[in-house]
Formats: structure tokens, C-alpha cells, sequence
């Protein structure tokens, strides 16, 4: 099957009915990024079957809870790679406000690649360090929410996302099996970096085995003027 044919099948699970422009577009994103990863490495998956579903419904899985009114957000994808989960949730949402933050910059010439050849608006992609970035007032605390799709503990990925977010705002992480444990870990990293658990989504990705999860977060609080440390230190001491 093609990965406009996978994406029109299963989509619906995730509250979504897929135009055929936007079908298209991502069949685009799939052999875009097939014929890049032959020279920049971008991802090990490069089947098309494969790119529908660990990819692209992945993505789309965050659809469904996004917070109100999701055409006037302003997110940040942090850690974003080749797109993901940002990019496929921007083709869905034309008006959303995108930020892709990566630190690679072979990654980031793929992206900004993909951004002309898709036509998109209302795209920033920024070659930077998480822990860079969120010390930047045009970042810090400016979005409404973020994303990440990455493998990084809980408590590393609050310090190097908590700190994008606006008071009110959220941040929602993609996990995999029972993240209960990661949870309890990074309570004393939430409380001081100004979050709190909100919810945590049990999802199922249409033709994987696998159950994975969203651990939504909350921000009520600003994140202090030390968070995010310097670059490494999140990783190396974790609060």
C-alpha cells in the first residue's frame, strides 16, 4: 500500500479526514525523505508502509488532544529530526504556528528543504540546542505548547521543554510502554521547572503491536532563570 492509500484508511482513528492535498503532501514528505537519508541520515525507516505508520500516524496520534482551538498555537518541536512530530501535525493544521528546533544541521537543510518544496507558512526552523534556545527571549516562554518525540527520561525532557512554554501552556511527550516509572522519577523535576502532570494517553499506532503513550504536562508556573542549564548538563545530572 502507498502511503497516501495507509494514511486514508487509518487516519480516522485519530478524529482526522485527510484531503487529497494533504495526502499528497505527504506522500511528497515520504519520498523526500527516502532520497535524502541516501546521504544525510535521517531515519532507519524508509519503507513507505513503514514511514505511514512510525512516522506520520505516530505523529498524527497527538492530533486528538491537543489543547483548544488548535488553528491559532504557536508550537515548538523539540528535538524535531527529520520533522517529527511537528511537520506532519503542520500539514493537517496549516495555520499552526510551527517552530522545529534541532541541533544537527544536516537535519535542519532537510527541513528547511521540505518547507520550500511543501510551500508551508508560518515555519521557523532553528539550528540550536534545547538548552540554548530556551535561555532566548525570542523562545523562552513564548509558545503555547510544545512537542517531543524522543527517547531521552522524562525528567531530561521537561528541562528541555518546560522552559518554551507559556504559564497556562502545555507540553505533551511521546513515550512508549508504561512510562509510570519515568513519571515518579521526574516529580522533583517538574515541581522546580514549573510542571505539572496533567494526563498520561495510552495510544495504539494502526498495524504496530506496540502501545505507546502521551504524557501531557501542564505549566503553571514560570520556569526559574537556571533552567535549562548549559548544554550537557540536563543529560549528565538530571534534577
Amino acid at each position: 500500500m502507498t502511503i497516501s492509500e495507509i494514511l486514508k484508511r487509518e487516519a480516522p482513528q485519530f478524529k482526522l479526514s485527510l484531503t487529497e492535498a494533504q495526502l499528497e503532501a505527504f506522500e511528497i514528505y515520504g519520498r523526500q525523505l527516502v532520497s535524502w537519508n541516501e546521504q544525510v541520515n535521517l531515519t532507519r525507516i524508509i519503507d513507505p508502509t513503514e514511514i505511514a505508520r512510525k512516522h506520520f500516524l505516530d505523529s498524527l496520534s497527538i492530533w486528538p488532544v491537543l489543547p483548544p482551538q488548535p488553528t491559532t498555537l504557536s508550537m515548538i518541536d523539540v528535538g524535531s529530526g527529520a520533522g517529527f512530530p511537528g511537520l506532519p501535525l503542520k500539514l493537517i493544521q496549516p495555520n499552526l504556528r510551527l517552530t522545529l528546533l534541532e541541533s544537527t544541521g544536516k537535519k535542519t537543510a532537510f527541513l528547511q528543504h521540505l518547507d520550500q518544496t511543501l510551500q508551508l507558512s508560518q515555519v521557523t526552523i532553528l539550528t540550536a540546542r534545547a538548552e540554548e534556545a530556551g535561555q532566548q527571549p525570542a523562545h523562552r516562554e513564548q509558545y503555547d505548547l510544545a512537542v517531543a518525540r524522543a527517547v531521552a527520561p522524562l525528567q531530561i525532557l521537561a528541562e528541555y521543554t518546560l522552559p518554551f512554554v507559556k504559564v497556562g501552556g502545555w507540553v505533551i511527550l511521546q513515550k512508549g510502554q508504561d512510562p509510570s516509572d519515568e513519571i515518579a522519577a521526574a516529580k522533583n523535576a517538574l515541581g522546580i521547572l514549573g510542571g505539572k502532570l496533567s494526563e498520561v494517553i495510552p495510544v495504539t499506532i494502526p498495524g504496530l503491536p506496540a502501545q505507546r503513550h502521551l504524557v501531557i504536562l501542564r505549566k503553571h508556573k514560570p520556569t526559574p532563570k537556571p533552567y535549562p542549564r548549559r548544554p550537557g548538563l540536563p543529560t549528565k545530572k538530571p534534577i
